[in-house]
Formats: structure tokens, C-alpha cells, sequence
């Protein structure tokens, strides 16, 4: 039988909090696709949500890791998939945030404020892990 551990309930809340505003923001862009400025026409509401499945499944496959023991490679999948939240800003590198509808700047900046409350706690987690258990970073030679 595979033992597991309970996760810290501030990673939890904040990895939650980061989920629903992810969901929120890709669920609008899948949506309301047409009311977000220059993204490319080829881009369709399917694949939106299918980049959102495919980010949210890096963050459940961390905090299953952890939940298994495997507590450094799941704090460093959450470190990842809380520093993923930042790609909503990339909305404004193809057009200014006044071009873009009020609701779309909810969403995306919503979805960044979370990733960013969560990445330094995910971080601090994985840091003190290492730091704890003694735990060697790779090092590539």
C-alpha cells in the first residue's frame, strides 16, 4: 500500500484559488474568443480549453506527487504551474489592456494575481523540502 501525506492547506486554498481564476480566464477567452484583440484566427474555443486542461494537469499531477510522498517533484510541477499563470499576460503583448473588453481584464488579471500569490508559497514549500531533507538540486555537467 502507497503511503500518502496531507498537503499544507495555504497550497491548497491558493493552487484552488489559482484553478478557478485559470478556469475562469480560459473559459471567457474560449467563449468570447472574437472580443480578444489579434489573437490568431486560426485559434479555436476547443483549443483554448485544451491548453487549459493540459496547464491544470500539471498542477493536479503535482499535488498528487505530493499526496504520494514524491513531495519535491509535486511542489516543483505546483512551482510550475503557478508560474503558467503568468501567460495571460501575453493578451497584452498582441494588444494594449485598453483594447481588450473590461470582463477580459478581470479574467486575466485575476488568473496572474493568483499564479503570483501561489508561486512564492509553491517555491517556499519546494525550498524548504530540499533544504529539510537534504535534497541535492540536479546539476547538469
Amino acid at each position: 500500500m502507497v503511503q500518502t501525506t496531507r498537503l499544507p492547506k495555504a497550497l491548497l486554498a491558493l493552487t484552488a484559488a489559482y484553478f478557478l481564476t485559470s478556469l475562469g480566464h480560459f473559459s471567457h477567452n474560449a467563449e468570447f474568443i472574437c472580443e480578444y484583440p489579434n489573437l490568431p484566427a486560426w485559434l479555436t474555443s476547443a483549443q483554448v480549453y485544451a491548453v487549459w486542461a493540459a496547464i491544470t494537469s500539471v498542477g493536479a499531477t503535482g499535488l498528487l506527487l505530493m499526496r504520494k510522498k514524491f513531495t519535491a517533484m509535486g511542489l516543483l510541477l505546483v512551482t510550475v504551474y503557478a508560474a503558467l499563470g503568468f501567460d495571460g499576460l501575453g493578451h497584452y503583448a498582441l494588444a494594449p489592456i485598453e483594447l481588450h473588453p473590461l470582463m477580459a481584464n478581470v479574467t486575466i488579471l485575476s488568473e496572474v494575481v493568483a499564479a503570483a500569490l501561489l508561486l512564492p508559497v509553491a517555491l517556499w514549500l519546494l525550498t524548504s523540502h530540499m533544504l529539510r531533507n537534504k535534497v541535492q538540486p540536479l546539476q547538469f555537467s
